[in-house]
C-alpha cells in the first residue's frame, strides 16, 4: 500500500507542475509576458516559441531591394499558434541584433493575463477596479491608459467612448464608460 500512495502522490505532484508551468506561459506582470521577462534575449525567443511560428518583420520587406536595405522599418517579431493566431507582438530593444533584450509586446491573444485577471477581454471597469490608472493620452483614434504597476499601455477606442474618431478632444478618465473594451494591450520592459 504505502508504493500506491507514493506513486498516487507523484502524480498529483506532477499534475500540479504541469498546470502551474500552463498558467505561467500566460501570466504578465511587470517585466513579464509568460516566459519573456527584462533579460530575454531575441536569439532566446525561438526555443521559448519552439512549438509557435515566428515571423521576423524583417523578413517581411525584401532585402533585395536597395531602397529597403536601410529602412528605418522596426524590427518585429510576430509569434503565430500552431493553428496560425497571432499571439504576440515583440519589439527589440536594438534593430537587427539579435542579443538585444526586449522592449515592449503588443498581446493579441484573450489568453495571456494578469494575476488580477486583466487581459483582452477585459472592460474599463475591470482595469479601473484592479489597477491605478496613473495617465490618460489621447490620440487621434484611442485613449491610451498608463498602468505603472504593469508597465503597460492599455487603448481604448475612441468608438467606445462616443467620441469622434479622429477629433483632437482630450479624454479624461471620467469620460471613460465603464463597458469600454480594450484595443490594444502593450507591456513595456524599460
Amino acid at each position: 500500500m504505502p508504493i500506491l500512495k507514493r506513486i498516487i502522490f507523484i502524480v498529483l505532484v506532477s499534475f500540479l507542475f504541469v498546470q502551474c508551468a500552463k498558467e505561467n506561459q500566460f501570466l504578465i506582470e511587470k517585466g513579464k509576458v509568460g516566459y519573456i521577462t527584462k533579460e530575454t534575449t531575441v536569439l532566446e525567443l525561438s526555443s521559448i516559441f519552439k512549438k509557435d511560428s515566428i515571423v521576423s518583420k524583417l523578413t517581411l520587406n525584401s532585402l533585395d531591394n536597395k531602397d529597403k536595405l536601410f529602412s528605418l522599418d522596426d524590427d518585429e517579431y510576430l509569434i503565430f499558434s500552431v493553428s496560425g493566431k497571432k499571439l504576440l507582438e515583440i519589439s527589440p530593444t536594438k534593430q537587427n541584433d539579435s542579443l538585444s533584450k526586449i522592449k515592449s509586446i503588443q498581446i493579441f491573444d484573450r489568453n495571456y493575463k494578469t494575476d488580477k485577471g486583466i487581459s483582452l477581454q477585459s472592460t474599463f471597469k475591470d482595469i479601473n477596479e484592479n489597477y491605478l490608472v496613473n495617465k490618460v493620452e489621447t490620440t487621434l483614434t484611442s485613449a491610451t491608459l498608463f498602468i505603472d504597476e504593469l508597465n503597460a499601455t492599455i487603448s481604448i477606442d475612441k468608438k467606445d467612448l462616443g467620441i469622434n474618431s479622429f477629433s483632437r478632444e482630450e479624454v479624461t478618465i471620467d469620460q471613460i464608460p465603464d463597458i469600454a473594451k480594450i484595443k490594444y494591450f502593450t507591456i513595456w520592459f524599460n
